[in-house]
């Protein structure tokens, strides 16, 4: 009757959309240097792609793609470029769910920064064609060292406080399936 959180769901993406809320909220608040400012990593990103890698069941294209379009509203981005492009990363990953789970963890982590890559430069040379306000290349760059840098950080909170990891061998989900 009362079922935990973790085993539903649905629990899970209350938990992704709870992240999410905190994490934009911690982004909007106005505590930047100014104009200038060295860009800080993509913490969504991050916790995006490891969730798709440890738990790919529980975090369906869908609401991956509303959560990252409603960044893009709330951030004044291009609409559906930035959840276009982490949308098809994720999937990529997702389909790459069986080979990660062998992985050790700088095997997934070289996995995923090459992800990261395509993503961040894709989203500029698709605004750079497009005649879209494109950011300086060293900001782009230092976006994407500090995001690939922080995914190890993001999975070790992410293991810690919302009990997220990978599936061991053998483990089956609440309706008997392999996992």
């Amino acid at each position: 009757m009362a079922e935990p959180l973790r085993t539903n769901p649905f629990g899970w993406h209350g938990l992704f959309l709870a992240a999410f809320a905190l994490v934009m909220f911690l982004r909007l608040l106005p505590v930047t240097g100014g104009a200038g400012g060295v860009p800080m990593p993509d913490v969504m990103l991050c916790l995006t792609f490891a969730w798709v890698v440890r738990r790919p069941d529980h975090l369906p294209a869908m609401l991956i793609a509303v959560v990252f379009l409603l960044e893009d509203f709330l951030l004044m981005r291009p609409p559906g470029l930035w959840a276009a492009l982490v949308v098809l990363g994720a999937e990529f990953l997702r389909s790459r769910a069986a080979l990660s789970r062998e992985l050790p963890f700088p095997g997934e982590w070289l996995m995923v920064a090459v992800v990261m890559t395509a993503v961040i430069l894709g989203d500029r040379a698709i605004s750079f064609v497009t005649l879209l306000p494109v950011a300086a290349l060293g900001s782009t760059l230092i976006l994407l060292v500090g995001t690939v840098v922080a995914y190890p950080v993001v999975v070790g909170l992410a293991a810690a406080t919302l009990g997220l990891r990978k599936p061991a061998t053998g483990e089956l989900d609440a309706l008997g399936r392999r996992l």
